[in-house]
């Protein structure tokens, strides 16, 4: 069982909802920082949230989803010791955490559709990091943040 931090913006509330049910289901331990209606909002609000709660290592790993992925990517990422990416296809996922670490994942509702994000959640998650000259990368990464 994971612990899985997850938000989203009115743009990506009917997957954040989908994601949520899903993990749910498979026993993850889900904690969803909102939105919870499809009232206009604002994303950095919830990609923050739910990144700070990774960084913290509060949840081993964050989902994040918007119009486009963009903007909660782009939030995410300034959170000290985030690295999210957008999962835009199965083989960028994977790679996202076998070179890169990423610990946090960004969904497009308007640009994906719901069974490949579905699917993209389970590779993020079932992939481990590589390490070795990997490694090296990250912590070259890691030297940017400090």
């Amino acid at each position: 069982m994971l612990k899985i931090s997850i938000g989203s913006d009115h743009g990506g509330l009917e997957y954040k909802n989908e994601i949520v049910k899903y993990l749910k289901e498979q026993g993850h331990e889900v904690t969803d920082v909102g939105t919870y209606t499809s009232e206009s909002c604002h994303y950095p609000h919830y990609a923050e949230a739910a990144a700070h709660l990774v960084a913290a290592r509060v949840c081993d790993y964050g989902i994040v989803v918007c119009t486009t992925g963009e903007g909660v990517a782009i939030t995410a990422n300034k959170v000290k010791g985030i690295r999210c990416g957008i999962g835009y296809s199965d083989e960028v996922t994977r790679l996202m955490r076998q070179h890169n670490d990423c610990n946090m994942i960004a969904f497009g509702q308007k640009f994906m559709e719901l069974n490949d994000v579905l699917r993209r959640v389970d590779i993020f998650l079932s992939t481990p990091f590589e390490g070795g000259r990997h490694a090296t990368r990250v912590e070259l990464i890691k030297e940017i943040e400090d």
